[in-house]
């Protein structure tokens, strides 16, 4: 037996409309502007939820367009030497790296907190 997933319809639940001259509506979310680093208050914590006894280092709080956020998670990929991810608006870097991670994060301009 096949587990059921909760899928969300883009019509919002807009099965058929008779009006030819019909038009969903659109929701298009805006993506903020990316703070300048010294605004950004971000915080870096050790991971292991959901990642099979992994260790990782979570970036979160970052503020502004994916696409920077990108950009900063592959630096700090780059500079921990190891892999990790962007999802959901956070930063997985794999192992036990905070030291690493808030030492490029202050070097770079960042205010950064470090949570056990």
């Amino acid at each position: 037996m096949s587990k059921k997933k909760n899928i969300v319809q883009p019509q919002g639940g807009l099965v058929y409309s008779t009006d030819p001259g019909f038009q969903l509506p659109r929701h298009e979310m805006e993506e903020p502007d990316t703070l300048p680093p010294a605004q950004q208050k971000l915080s870096v914590r050790l991971d292991t939820r959901n990642r099979a006894g992994k260790v990782v280092s979570l970036v979160t709080g970052f503020v502004g367009k994916n696409e920077d956020l990108e950009a900063l998670g592959k630096k700090l990929k780059s500079f921990c030497g190891t892999g990790g991810s962007v999802k959901d608006g956070a930063i997985i870097i794999q192992g036990d790296n905070r030291d690493k991670v808030l030492q490029y994060l202050q070097k770079n301009g960042f205010t950064g907190s470090k949570k056990a």
